[in-house]
């Protein structure tokens, strides 16, 4: 996957002195770098992982990405000068206000890595894993940046019907879960990843249960079962159908794991309001239309700025918050009622 577009690592234009720091090696913020670095800033990135990527390379089963693809791309923008300090969490081991201070432009794309929670009763027994923190540490193992294999079972249940929960089924089954039920709340139709993943999984021996959602945990100490009350839908609108219990019609499955994936939560570096820097109720990062934020110089692109995505679509708001990051630096310019707005904690 290339992400230097408009240059060659030996070709690049002449430096313009400026220097952009991002905050996130993931799609979002490499698909900055590349645009940027193409224009003659100095780029410097941070990411928390022990490999530039993101998601590409920690979230995403290997048979949909290959990661040589992924690997080559941000070794390409290393050989244009692009400088990455990985295993470095801003807020943890350095300060974002540093990094403002000692850049003309800071892009913030540190994205979604932080899971929902499933507020149902013995959900703090053993054996219960947010699907997205479990594939993450999977591929860091399998990849040898930790020693210790995640835990595997026997009998899987994945609860969710987006595209992590399908992939949760993949890396289960290579894990060495034997056998594995995917519990959606709605129908395969109305599901975000698709009824053709739903289909495929069934061929792979996945069983589907749609119509269905936890209603309790049992076990001693660890899951040993799991109480499924089932659904129905009903339309309230133009949107999708709402799921709608029904009373009293309930099934119960033995396993011995289970993994959520009922979506994730943008992560931003900081609280709302520090360094003057709004947050949205959803806990994305409140931009302009320019992906401008409350706070001079600071830009915001990918998934912490919308929510959960796809990798296309955070990419490309990489490359548009790029472009916008390059008109400041030759402006200086933002806008008043952005600054207007921002917080004083």
């Amino acid at each position: 996957m290339k992400f230097l577009r408009g240059c060659k690592p030996k070709e690049l234009p002449p430096s313009t002195g400026k220097k952009v720091s991002i905050i996130g090696a993931g799609p979002a913020g490499l698909g900055a770098a590349g645009d940027l670095a193409c224009k003659g800033h100095e780029i410097v990135m941070y990411d928390q992982m022990p490999e530039a990527g993101g998601l590409l390379i920690f979230g995403i089963p290997d048979f949909r990405i290959p990661k040589s693809r992924i690997r080559n791309g941000i070794q390409e923008l290393m050989d244009a000068g692009v400088e990455i300090h990985l295993n470095t969490k801003v807020g943890r081991d350095i300060d974002l206000e540093e990094i403002i201070q000692e850049s003309d432009a800071t892009l913030i794309a540190t994205g979604t890595w932080r899971s929902r929670e499933l507020n149902v009763e013995g959900k703090n027994l053993g054996g219960i894993h947010s699907a997205f923190d479990y594939i993450v540490d999977y591929h860091l193992w399998k990849y040898g940046y930790i020693d210790e294999k995640p835990e595997r079972g026997i009998r899987a249940l994945i609860v969710g019907g987006g595209l992590t929960a399908i992939d949760m089924c993949y890396i289960a089954r290579e894990a060495g879960c034997q056998e594995i039920y995917l519990s959606y709340r709605r129908t395969r139709e109305y599901a975000p990843a698709g009824r053709n993943e739903f289909n495929q999984l069934e061929k792979e021996g996945v069983t589907i249960l749609e119509l269905t959602q936890p209603l309790k945990f049992e076990g001693s100490g660890r899951v040993e079962k799991v109480v499924l009350g089932k659904n129905r839908l009903v339309k309230t609108g133009e949107g999708r159908p709402k799921p709608v219990p029904i009373e009293g019609e309930t099934m119960t499955l033995e396993v011995d794991i289970v993994f959520l994936a009922i979506g994730e939560i943008p992560t931003p570096p900081f609280e709302n309001g520090k360094y003057g820097i709004l947050l949205n109720p959803d806990n994305t990062i409140y931009t302009d239309n320019e992906f401008r934020t409350t706070r001079r110089g600071v830009f915001a692109a990918g998934d912490v700025r919308t929510g959960p995505s796809l990798i296309g679509p955070a990419l490309a708001s990489g490359k548009n918050a790029a472009r916008s990051i390059h008109n400041y630096l030759l402006t200086n310019e933002w806008p008043e009622e952005l600054l207007r707005k921002q917080p004083t904690k």
